[in-house]
């Protein structure tokens, strides 16, 4: 059941390929974007022209110094996370020193004003490469149902997310003026968000709304999906990763509210981790051990930097080995991301966003880094790294030589025993979004030189599919 991300399609339920990427057929290929595609290769070609010919040999060598630049600027970050001490100190010294000597190359050779321009020309050329692959913002469109009127609409706020957002928007009193019941999270003690979900459906609510971080949206996630009652999600939280990915505005919580007004509705999947929900992800290895430290809250670089080089050697924590469908996936990484659905991954983090909540996958991002070496070798690409694992699954069973390991699990970080069971409930649970909100954009498809020489060759009129135009 495992499979590389760029098979997801194949599934024949999403038009989604590479890191949840979408290139546009050549087919369907606009006049527009077959000309982005010969500006794509113009600005590549000027960027050659521009390095190369007035320095011819030079220009060469500084292109490799630059390179070989990154490499050691790589492996020295590498060394400083892995080490104490001396050594912590001489990486740091070198990761300054790289980038600072390849400038001072540069403009020794009399050539810092031809590579600088190259480089922009050469970011035009994949930027406008992305714009002629892309389809545009439907093809990340999901499919969206008329939302039922709403007879007792019940609201869960956190006043202390965020840094106040509760007060700050005054979300209590318009949800109230939209005739929803509110209770706030105010205490005394810790109140078990589940529960107070649990009851309110119980109670005759037949819509229950969120606002507060990921972790509370995933709590009430679990309940509303039992129940099969409709979540709404209010972006109160500090990141809003889950209400980003719906779509919703994260700079208005108060937006978010026009659910209760005039709303449609998505049907998502939901991630399971043993008997708990999660929305986002759970991370696994350095971060989780890290976040788990009782000295993290007070001191988060001391703590990490006085961590990592026992994680990341294997002299301190647990040893991991992921599983998918009995197979040994990974064994000994020194992290682990699975999400529900696949994040795009185009980037060294190995993390975007997802453009999609709906294809009844996990997504699974492991990293296994040893030496220096691989470390340097991520700057070829994350995903064509061999220390980077990336693919898509429904169930991940992750084991340590440990009983139990500490799991981040939306941002919050708990114990759980070994093995742990990640699953997916595919379209589990019904979320209730404002009509009118930013949507997510689309994803960025990876620059294929092979096809943008196609599309850039096609001179022939194409027919708009919607309209019949010659375009």
């Amino acid at each position: 059941m495992a499979r590389k991300i760029d098979d997801v399609a194949a599934r024949g339920g999403s038009p989604l390929g590479a890191a949840g990427t979408v290139a546009v057929p050549l087919a369907t290929a606009t006049r527009g974007q077959r000309w982005l595609a010969r500006l794509a290769f113009a600005a590549a070609f000027a960027a050659v022209v521009v390095i190369l010919l007035p320095g011819g040999l030079r220009s060469i060598t500084a292109l490799v110094v630059g390179f070989a630049g990154l490499a050691v600027a790589f492996a020295a970050a590498w060394w400083f996370l892995a080490n104490r001490g001396v050594v912590r100190w001489l990486a740091c010294a070198l990761l300054v020193a790289a980038p600072v000597a390849v400038i001072v190359v540069y403009i020794i050779a009399g050539l810092l004003w031809e590579i600088a321009l190259g480089g922009v020309l050469a970011a035009a050329a994949v930027a406008a490469g992305h714009a002629a692959l892309s389809r545009g913002r439907s093809a990340a469109k999901r499919r969206e149902d008329p939302a039922a009127a709403q007879r007792q609409p019940f609201m869960i706020m956190n006043p202390w997310s965020g840094g106040g957002k509760v007060g700050k928007f005054g979300l209590e009193d318009k949800a109230t003026a939209l005739g929803a019941e509110v209770v706030l999270l105010n205490g005394p003690g810790v109140v078990d968000v589940a529960a107070l979900a649990r009851q309110a459906v119980d109670a005759g609510a037949d819509l229950v709304g969120v606002a507060g971080g990921d972790g509370t949206q995933a709590l009430v996630a679990g309940i509303a999906a039992e129940r099969d009652v409709p979540m709404m999600v209010i972006s109160a939280g500090t990141r809003n990763h889950f209400a980003l990915d719906l779509g919703l505005d994260r700079e208005d919580p108060a937006s978010c509210l026009g659910a209760l007004t005039d709303a449609v509705e998505l049907r998502i999947d939901l991630g399971l981790i043993g008997n708990r929900t999660f929305v986002n992800n759970a991370s696994f290895g350095a971060y989780a051990q890290v976040v788990q430290s009782p000295a993290y809250r007070d001191d988060k670089s001391g703590t990490a930097l006085q961590m990592l080089p026992d994680l990341l050697s294997g002299h301190q924590g647990a040893h991991l080995v992921v599983r998918v469908d009995g197979q040994v996936i990974l064994d000994g990484p020194q992290a682990v991301l699975v999400s529900n659905n696949p994040y795009e991954v185009g980037d060294i983090a190995g993390l975007g966003r997802r453009v999609r909540l709906d294809q009844g996958v996990l997504g699974v991002v492991g990293v296994k880094i040893q030496n220096a070496a691989q470390a340097a070798g991520l700057l070829r690409s994350a995903q064509r790294s061999r220390s980077v694992t990336v693919l898509t699954a429904r169930e991940v069973v992750i084991d340590a030589d440990q009983p139990e390991i500490p799991v981040g699990i939306d941002g919050e970080s708990v114990l759980m025993p070994t093995p742990v069971h990640c699953t997916i409930r595919p379209l589990a649970l019904r979320v209730r979004v404002p009509r009118d909100r930013p949507g997510v954009p689309e994803p960025r498809p990876s620059v294929d030189w092979a096809q943008l020489g196609r599309q850039a060759l096609t001179f022939t009129r194409t027919t708009d599919a919607c309209s019949g135009a010659p375009r």
